[in-house]
């Protein structure tokens, strides 16, 4: 049985999706990681699961996240981004 090469898999899916995912407000381009370590997962795990800010203030860090908030972005657009970012990348954020 052959073994699983988990560095060869992290290539695939970069080369797959890139190393960033990006998404656009008012022509403001924002970029989310496509993978991020077992330790930002773990501080999204203690995040209540309508702390979308909390969420979006992680993945983005405090720079973009700063940006970020200078948007009259509505909870439906942050839901659609977070929707659109984990159907893109397969990353399940605040489910199970």
């Amino acid at each position: 049985m052959a073994r699983f090469n988990v560095n060869a898999a992290r290539a695939q899916r970069l080369e797959t999706v890139g190393k960033d995912w990006e998404f656009e407000v008012d022509e403001d381009v924002f970029r989310l990681p496509t993978e991020f370590s077992r330790n930002v997962a773990k501080q999204i795990a203690t995040l209540e699961d309508n702390d979308i800010d909390g969420l979006l203030a992680l993945l983005l860090g405090p720079e973009q996240f700063e940006r970020f908030c200078k948007y009259d972005t509505s909870v439906q657009d942050v839901s659609a981004i977070l929707e659109a970012y984990g159907s893109e990348t397969g990353m399940t954020l605040g489910e199970g």
